[in-house]
């Protein structure tokens, strides 16, 4: 790490990519507020973290791991944790918004309040924890990173309100870039493809269903902790984006030279089955 000791806060840490991030930040020497509504996996990955960090250093030292119960859909949550996070560490240099699950169905089925419901968590959770760690951010001179995904450059048939929050995701990323860059603070946009995580066994009400079966070919998924070095690496170097996995950069590479070729042969075969509700492709998951 570019910083030992370096604070991150991660909002939507209890599973999947926020869960391996935390894990590799700590490995690399810094520290993380951990947020989130499951309050027993927090717990549990803190503990998990502080341990490994006492065994590492051979002697009892402070915490390098905190838990703070926050919903990104609540207003003033994502500022008790960033407040939770300067309180225990004293500063505050990477903000994480990662928490997010995906609404799918074919559109003519779906009603408005489930796009309502997708836009509160993916999009306007991630503008409460942008203007809740700018403060801080801009002390730091740190950097906001934000998880939007492959479906923020491509759309498929069954996914339109997760790809449309995540495209909203990555205009925002763009817009904030440039309006904050005066500030010191960068911005950092990853795009995962398929990641190993639960999103894809949570329903349209942002809720885990053990009985739902990962749609993806296991061949396919790629692996959550190989995903959290790419995205700590993007951290360190504050690239302007990160598309973890090589199929996701295939896909975002034909998406944007051949979109002829994802409408009629690519799209068609990873769309959601018609009629089928509750699954989404990839991202975070809180």
């Amino acid at each position: 790490m570019n910083n030992p000791g370096a604070v991150l806060w991660i909002a939507g840490a209890s599973s999947g990519i926020g869960e391996a991030v935390a894990r590799e930040w700590v490995r690399r020497g810094g520290r993380v507020a951990l947020s989130g509504r499951r309050e027993d996996r927090l717990q549990a990955l803190a503990q998990e973290l502080n341990a490994a960090a006492r065994e590492k250093s051979g002697h009892s030292i402070e915490s390098v791991a905190l838990v703070v119960l926050a919903d990104v859909t609540r207003d003033g949550d994502c500022e008790r944790a960033v407040e939770a996070a300067v309180r225990a560490f004293g500063r505050l240099d990477v903000a994480f918004a990662n928490a997010g699950f995906g609404v799918s169905a074919e559109v003519e089925l779906l009603e408005l309040d489930d796009f309502r419901r997708q836009f509160e968590t993916n999009i306007y959770g991630v503008i409460r924890a942008s203007k809740a760690s700018l403060p801080e951010l801009k002390k730091s001179q740190g950097l906001f990173v934000v998880t939007g995904s492959v479906l923020g450059h491509l759309s498929l048939p069954g996914g339109a309100p997760y790809a449309m929050s995540k495209f909203a995701v990555r205009a925002f990323a763009d817009a904030i870039r440039t309006e904050w860059a005066p500030h010191g603070v960068g911005v950092t946009l990853i795009s995962p493809g398929f990641i190993q995580s639960e999103i894809r066994r949570v329903d349209n009400t942002g809720r885990f269903r053990s009985e739902f079966r990962d749609p993806v070919p296991a061949w396919l998924v790629y692996s959550v902790a190989a995903a959290a070095r790419e995205i700590v690496d993007a951290m360190e170097q504050k690239r302007v984006e990160a598309i973890i996995s090589f199929h996701g950069k295939l896909m975002v590479w034909l998406s944007r030279f051949f979109p002829g070729v994802v409408r009629r042969w690519i799209a068609p075969r990873f769309a959601t089955p018609p009629g089928k509700r509750g699954w989404s492709h990839e991202s975070s998951s809180d």
